[in-house]
């Protein structure tokens, strides 16, 4: 009975779970050629019109898990919360001693850029995460449930706002080092 007790009086239980992976478009690039331009041509990432050499997606996904006393007061018992991310990169082929280190460096940069994408997916899901955890006890559950969407929907939309301030502010990666200029 005490340990029932005890169960009652403790706070939501969460653990933000994380999966990351990393995915490769191939090109080639001859001897002299333009590096820039050789990622341009095999790069599969367009979006309004642009080419971009990179891109990461993430998506967070909540789940929680609540409780209804007699009365209809409901509240969040367990949460799980899922971080899912892609990251794209080109991969170079080619035996040109001077561009390889060349795109080693830009690639480097170019992979910094995007785990700053991927920090911000971080921020979001600990955020929704936290904020489910610390929702109050509502009159129904039907209410809980709205609310909970409602706040988690609030958050990846900031965080989304976040990742287009951060592309404007680096220059897409720019003022990280990811560029190339031939």
């Amino acid at each position: 009975m005490i340990a029932s007790l005890l169960w009652l009086a403790l706070p939501a239980l969460a653990d933000v779970q994380e999966h990351l992976q990393e995915q490769y478009y191939d090109l080639q690039v001859a001897s002299g050629e333009s590096l820039s331009r050789a990622i341009d041509q095999a790069s599969p990432i367009r979006q309004n019109g642009q080419i971009y050499h990179a891109y990461t997606r993430w998506q967070v996904q909540w789940n929680f898990w609540r409780r209804e006393q007699r009365d209809g007061r409901c509240q969040i018992d367990l949460t799980r919360t899922q971080l899912h991310a892609t990251i794209t990169l080109p991969r170079l082929g080619g035996n040109d001693t001077q561009q390889r280190q060349r795109f080693e460096q830009y690639l480097g940069a170019l992979r910094e850029h995007e785990l700053g994408h991927y920090r911000i997916g971080q921020a979001a899901a600990a955020e929704i995460d936290a904020a489910l955890r610390q929702l109050a006890e509502y009159p129904s559950c039907a209410e809980l449930q709205r609310q909970a969407n409602q706040r988690a929907n609030a958050i990846l939309q900031r965080h989304a706002e976040h990742e287009r301030r951060y592309d404007r502010e680096t220059g897409h990666g720019r003022s990280q080092g990811a560029w190339l200029t031939e």
